[in-house]
């Protein structure tokens, strides 16, 4: 399993030099993947960096721990969800930084039976962690139409929404993606062009199935309260409902946006620095990474607590 889940990590180089991983240092990386941004914690922290890799899926941790093995006890790697990590990183010392590398990454969208991809046929699946319950094709079946239009317009932002859920509940029930992604590219009145009309549809259900958004809040809270004083949580998302959700914890934690008091100071005392005031962006950073192209990576770092 792990032989198959080779994946380029984006924007390498400048989670590296925002992180700043130092000898000694303490690292978590909440989505470890394959374990190439960890790789590289490692290798820039040497030689006595620990890093902590969490991830749902075991294919993912199956080929972290083959890419990690050289670097022995400092790197130890568990499963669950990054939006769990109170739990999965009970009992951690604070860590000197972080990363959240989100979405889904390229093995899981080249594994057809994994069912995150239009462009392969395979069954409806999209669960980044196989255990849980729901598959998409459940999902689509316990739905009625407003639901699906809802989680289609707002997850997927599709401007087609009603129509492809019509769509799609005439059709059910849906156990492959090939026809689905078919139904809804006839739906949206498809006429070709650079971006499939599946795109939208198939991030709304695979975020649906997931819970990207609800692991994302969680994870980041959870993150952060997990650094050290001066230590750095950085965030690579691909859509702009993630990078909306990171963008407006990040200036509420650092005092930007939120309540003023009567002399426009915040209102509660800033936790956070602004590292990146603008974000990264793939397509600048990382050129020659095709799935960078929609990345954005930004970063914070957590201040002191004030004094009693």
């Amino acid at each position: 399993m792990s032989s198959t889940f080779h994946h380029v990590p984006v924007l390498l180089d400048a989670v590296v030099e925002h992180l700043q991983p130092q000898p000694g240092g303490r690292y978590l990386d909440g989505t470890v993947g394959g374990g190439g941004h960890a790789e590289a914690l490692l290798r820039a922290s040497s030689p006595n960096g620990a890093l902590l890799g969490v991830d749902r899926d075991p294919a993912a941790l199956a080929a972290a721990g083959a890419r990690l093995a050289p670097f022995g006890d400092r790197v130890h790697l568990r499963r669950g969800a990054f939006g769990d990590l109170d739990a999965v990183a009970a009992g951690e010392p604070p860590f000197d930084g972080a990363l959240l590398d989100l979405g889904v990454s390229s093995p899981q969208l080249d594994q057809a039976d994994r069912g995150f991809s239009f462009q392969k046929d395979g069954p409806l699946d999209m669960r980044m962690d196989p255990d849980q319950p729901q598959t998409a094709a459940a999902l689509l079946d316990a739905l009625d139409e407003d639901a699906l239009t809802r989680l289609i317009g707002e997850l997927g932002e599709e401007p087609h929404a009603r129509r492809i859920a019509r769509a799609i509940l005439a059709g059910r029930p849906w156990a492959r993606t090939a026809p689905l992604a078919a139904a809804v590219a006839t739906a949206s009145g498809w006429r070709g062009g650079r971006t499939h009309p599946a795109t939208r549809t198939f991030q709304a259900l695979r975020m649906a199935v997931n819970d990207e958004l609800g692991q994302l809040s969680r994870g980041l809270d959870a993150a952060f309260a997990r650094l050290r004083p001066g230590g750095r949580l950085a965030v690579i998302s691909f859509h702009s409902l993630e990078d909306r959700l990171v963008k407006q914890r990040f200036r509420a934690w650092a005092g930007v946006d939120g309540p003023r008091d009567g002399y426009g100071n915040p209102a509660t005392p800033p936790v956070a620095a602004l590292v990146t005031r603008k974000p990264v962006h793939g397509e600048d950073a990382d050129p020659q990474n095709p799935r960078a192209r929609s990345a954005t990576l930004r970063v914070v770092s957590r201040l002191p607590l004030p004094a009693a």
